[in-house]
C-alpha cells in the first residue's frame, strides 16, 4: 500500500514534464498584454494562460502555487524581461522544474530581444535610483511597432516547435498585423491632437507611448522609479509643468492619485487615468483595443 501511495506521488509531481505528441502547444505568458498577441498568432493550435493581470503592477506580483503547476508543464514561457518580473519569476521557475521553460531551454521566451530598447541607463545602476531598470525601460508593448515585433517572435518560436503548423502560424501572424494597420489609420486625427503636447506622467511606463504619439513627458510625479511623489517633488512638478503649459497628469489605474489630484488642481487641469495593459480595465480586452482606448483617451484628455 505504502509503496502504490508513493507511486501514485511521484507520477502528481511528474505529472505534464512531458508533452504529449499531439497536444497543443502550451504557453504561458507574464502579461496579457503579451497573452493577447500569443493567442492571436497561435489561434487555436496553442493555450495560453497568464500570470500577471492587467489591473496590477507587473513589477509586484504574488508568486501563487498555482502559477508554478501552470508552468511545470508549459511548452512556452514568454515574459517581458528587463528586469521587470525580477522579483517573482525566478521564484516560479524553480518551482516548476520543467527545464523547457528555464534559461536555456526550447520554450524560455524573453520577448524583449526583439525590441529597440529605451532608456538603457548609462553608467553604474543602484539602489539610489530607485527602481531603475539596468537593462531599459521593460514598458515597451505600448508603442504598436513593438506589438508588431512580439507578434513576429511568437511566430518564429511557436513556428520552430511546432513545424507542421508554421504555415498556419505565419498567417495568423499576418492577419494581426493586418488588424493592428487598419486601426492605426483610425488613430491618424487623434495622434494629431496628441502630437507635441505636454504631459505630466506618473511612471515612465509612458515613454513608448509618448515616442509613438509624439506626446512630450515634461515631468515624472515619481522622483525616481517606483518612490512615491514627496511634497518638495510636488511642488517641482507643478513648477516644471507651468513652464512648460502642460495640464493633464497621465496614470495607471493602481497608483494612488492623491498627490496627482494635487498637481493637477494646481495646474487647473485634470487626472488621466487610463490602463497600461490588457484588462487593465473591463473595456480593454485585447491588444488593440487597449492602444485604441488609450490613444483616445490621452487626444480627448489634450484637446
Amino acid at each position: 500500500m505504502i509503496r502504490r501511495i508513493g507511486a501514485l506521488a511521484f507520477a502528481l509531481a511528474t505529472l505534464g514534464a512531458a508533452r504529449p505528441a499531439a497536444a497543443q502547444l502550451k504557453v504561458v505568458t507574464s502579461t496579457p498584454d503579451l497573452y493577447d498577441i500569443a493567442r492571436q498568432v497561435g489561434g487555436n493550435l496553442v493555450t495560453v494562460t497568464h500570470i500577471g493581470e492587467g489591473y496590477q503592477d507587473p513589477h509586484f506580483i504574488e508568486a501563487k502555487p498555482s502559477f508554478v503547476l501552470q508552468l511545470r508543464s508549459a511548452d512556452v514561457w514568454a515574459f517581458v524581461g528587463l528586469d521587470l518580473e525580477i522579483g517573482w519569476m525566478p521564484l516560479l521557475l524553480d518551482g516548476a522544474r520543467n527545464p523547457r521553460v528555464r534559461p536555456g531551454g526550447s520554450g524560455y521566451v524573453d520577448v524583449s530581444k526583439a525590441i529597440p530598447v529605451l532608456d538603457v541607463p548609462q553608467g553604474n545602476v543602484d539602489r539610489s535610483m530607485g527602481d531603475v531598470h539596468p537593462l531599459g525601460n521593460p514598458h515597451y508593448w505600448l508603442d504598436p511597432e513593438n506589438g508588431r515585433r512580439i507578434a513576429r517572435l511568437f511566430k518564429d518560436k511557436f513556428s520552430q516547435l511546432d513545424r507542421k503548423n508554421e504555415d498556419r502560424y505565419e498567417a495568423n501572424e499576418k492577419a494581426f498585423e493586418a488588424r493592428l494597420s487598419t486601426a492605426e489609420k483610425s488613430w491618424a486625427p487623434y495622434l494629431a491632437q496628441i502630437r507635441g503636447k505636454p504631459v505630466i506622467a506618473y511612471h515612465t511606463s509612458w515613454r513608448y507611448f509618448a515616442e509613438y504619439t509624439g506626446m512630450k513627458i515634461v515631468a515624472y510625479m515619481e522622483p525616481k522609479p517606483g518612490v512615491p511623489p514627496s511634497p518638495s517633488h510636488v511642488y517641482e512638478v507643478i513648477r516644471d509643468a507651468k513652464q512648460a503649459g502642460a495640464k493633464v497628469v497621465i496614470q495607471e489605474p493602481f497608483y494612488d492619485r492623491k498627490m496627482s489630484d494635487l498637481v493637477a488642481r494646481n495646474l487647473g487641469g485634470a487626472v488621466l487615468v487610463v490602463p497600461p495593459s490588457v484588462g487593465g480595465t473591463k473595456d480593454v480586452p485585447d491588444y488593440i483595443t487597449l492602444m485604441t482606448k488609450d490613444i483616445q483617451a490621452v487626444a480627448a484628455a489634450l484637446r
